[in-house]
Formats: C-alpha cells, structure tokens, sequence
C-alpha cells in the first residue's frame, strides 16, 4: 500500500470519527514528516561543490625556473662549449716494461741464497711509474718539447682544456696529470702512457720524450746497481783477506812460540820414541834375564843390565811427562800438549773457514765484474709511440651525458632538502 492510499485511508477514517481513527492519523503524519527529512538529508548529501580548475602556484613555479636555471641552462652551455668552443685532442700511446737478463749471480755459488731476494723487476717498474708522474719527468719533457707553450696555445678560447700563460713547474706538473695518463699493471709489469695534444705530431714527440727519458732512468738504475754490487763484493773481498791475514798471522805466532809446526805431527814422533824405548826395555829386560840364569849375582854385566833397565825406565817416565806437563825440565815446551792441540786446531779451522769465504768473495768479485760488463735492465717496448689520424678527445657525448645527470642529481638532492624544510617549517 502506497503513503497516497494510507493518507487517503486516514482522512476517511476522521470523517467517520473515533479513536482508531485520530490514532491512524497521529502515525500518517509522523511518517510523512520522518519522510520529508529523509528527502532533504538525500538530496544535501548528492549536492557536492565543484572543483575548481588546475593553475600553477608558487611552488610550482620555483621548482620549474630552479630546473631552467640549475639544469637546462648549464646542460646546454656546457654541451654548446663542448661541440662548439673545445678544441679538438689527438692521443699517442706508447707501451713499455722494465726486463732483466737472466744470470747466476754471486749468492747462487754460495748456496743459492738468492732465490730468498725475489726480483727486483716489480720494484723497477714501481719506480718507473712514479718517476713518469714526477716534475722531474715533466721538467725533462718541457725543456725537450715545449710542452706548455703548445697548451697555453689555446687559451683563453678553450680555458676548459687549455693550459693558462706563465704557469709555474708545479702548475705544470697539475696539468701534466690531466694529458697524460698512465696505466701500469703490478703482476705483469706492463706500462702503457697515453698523451693528448692539440696535435698529432705533439702528442707523438712528448710520449717519444717519456720513453727516452724512462730509458735513461733505467740505464741509471742499472749503473747504480752494477755500482753497488762492485763495490759491495769488492768490500767483501778486503774483509776477507784481512781476516784470512789474520789467520795466518795467528798460527805463524803459535808456531813461534811453541817451536812446534804441527803438534799432531810431533805427537806422532814422541809416540814413535815411546814404542822405541819400550821395545828397548822389553830386549833390555830379556837380556837381563838370560844373564841373571847364567852369571853370578855379583856379576859387573849383571849390574850393567840392571843400570841400563832403569836408564830406559826413567826415560820412558819422563816422555810420559812431557805429554800432559808444562814443566821445560821434563823436555815439554811450556804448555801441555792437550791445550796445545786444541788451541793448533782452533787456528787451524779459522785460517780453513777464512780461505774458504776468500775464495767466495773473490769469485762473487769475478761474477759481478762480468755482469757489470753488460747490460742486466734494459726498458723493453712493445707499443712504439703512435701518430693519431683522428681526433679522439674530449669525449663529447660521454662528457654531455655524465654532465646532464650530474646537474639532474644535484638538483634533485637541492629540492628534496628545500622542500623537506618548506614542510617542516
């Protein structure tokens, strides 16, 4: 049943009248004002405000001038100065590395000490390296080629490139870091110098001039090494003949004092008297036997046997002395034959040990005589110096590129921090 029919319901039951009646009316009108309200609520909530169209607002504005002006600007000069201003560079590059002769030297005759030395190749190519980024190497390539008049040439037309006039040694070793790059590998010992010059022909004299120089500072490494090796292996060699001197001197000393050129050979000879005075008293004790059977007590030869056993008796007493006395009365030379031995053999054994480092240190002296007559370094190159027939530097598209998105990300790193402020604030 529709709200039209309930309304159309209750009027007709006023007109009849009653309490039903007035009730049912009483519900009508609620429900007709309840409804009303709904409508109205209904009708607010589908009624919304319309938006109002997009415009730029300061911030907006900001943020698109700083992009212009921190981004789009500087890219385009600088890719204006690039294909446009910069001059065009030519590269030469030349390869070389440091190499040693192989030779037995004086520590492999001595008991292959030198494999604990290693090669000093690595270490001459370090030096090599360093030498190459020097002033010292740049003052050589400037007194030879002209080196910063060809790149103050261009100033100040490509001052991004070029060397500014009247430069100092040190502005020059600067500069020298940026034209001239160095690549140099440690395990193999491989140098590769690349320059770049407004010129091909310039850029070829300067690497020319780098290798002639690194030749020369080999060639004086070399000689200060062969130098070195003379004259430590001659030192040697003076050492050891002082000490075998010295040696000698102290068993000619002994010799002298003692009266004795070989101990061991003068044992051997009062041991040689021993055995004789000991066959003697043996033969002489015999004869005494046999007499003593044969003749009377009283006898003058018997007597003569007895007197000649104890002559050899005491004789052999006194040898035995002399072996471990120092008495002269005895027949001994002041000093027991013991210590006397060990002190001979003590000479002995240092003149053998300082005969034997003489004959070392002079063949070590033979040995760096014969490798100083020849070459042992020697700077070997595998790239010649070449001419470039095109132009290779600068890079102008790496360079435009690595540009634009250092400007891009610096900008965006600068308007992070400013608005993250903006909002803080």
């Amino acid at each position: 049943m529709g709200d039209v029919e309930k309304l159309a319901k209750d009027e007709e039951l006023q007109k009849q009248g009653g309490p039903l009646a007035r009730k049912w009316r009483g519900k009508a009108l609620a429900a007709q004002a309840e409804l009303e309200a709904l409508r109205t609520q209904f009708a607010e909530q589908r009624t919304l405000p319309v938006a109002r169209a997009a415009h730029m607002k300061q911030r907006h504005w900001v943020g698109v001038v700083s992009l212009l002006a921190g981004v789009l600007i500087p890219f385009l000069a600088a890719v204006l100065y690039l294909f446009v201003i910069a001059e065009d560079q030519y590269a030469s590059t030349a390869g070389f590395t440091v190499r040693s002769q192989d030779s037995t030297g004086a520590n492999d005759l001595l008991g292959g000490l030198a494999s604990f030395t290693g090669n000093s190749t690595a270490s001459d190519s370090d030096i090599l390296y360093e030498f190459i980024r020097s002033q010292e190497m740049v003052a050589a390539v400037e007194e030879q080629t002209a080196f910063s008049a060809h790149y103050s040439s261009r100033w100040p037309r490509d001052w991004a490139f070029a060397l500014w006039p009247d430069s100092t040694i040190e502005d020059l070793t600067w500069y020298w870091q940026r034209v001239v790059s160095i690549s140099y590998d440690s395990n193999s010992g491989l140098t590769e110098v690349e320059v770049k010059a407004y010129d091909p022909e310039v850029a070829q004299q300067i690497t020319h001039a780098i290798v002639r120089e690194s030749q020369i500072r080999i060639n004086a490494l070399n000689e200060q090494a062969r130098a070195d090796a003379m004259r430590y292996a001659q030192a040697d060699l003076d050492e050891a003949v002082e000490k075998l001197k010295a040696a000698r001197v102290d068993l000619t000393k002994f010799r002298t004092r003692t009266r004795i050129v070989d101990p061991e050979a003068d044992m051997q000879g009062r041991m040689g008297v021993m055995n004789n005075l000991q066959q003697q008293l043996a033969e002489a004790l015999i004869q005494y036997d046999l007499l003593a059977g044969t003749v009377a007590p009283s006898d003058v030869r018997l007597k003569k046997a007895e007197q000649q056993i104890e002559v050899i008796r005491s004789r052999i007493n006194i040898e035995r002395q002399t072996f471990a006395s120092s008495s002269t009365e005895t027949g001994g030379v002041g000093e027991d034959y013991p210590s006397l031995i060990s002190e001979f053999e003590r000479l002995t054994v240092d003149r053998e040990y300082a005969e034997e480092v003489y004959r070392a240190a002079l063949t070590a002296l033979e040995t760096a005589r014969d490798e100083a007559s020849r070459q042992s370094l020697y700077l070997a190159t595998y790239i010649r110096p070449t001419l470039a027939e095109e132009s290779e530097y600068p890079r102008r598209y790496v360079l435009s590129a690595l540009i634009g998105l250092f400007l891009v990300l610096v900008w965006s790193i600068l308007a992070l921090i400013f608005y993250s402020i903006r909002d803080r604030g």
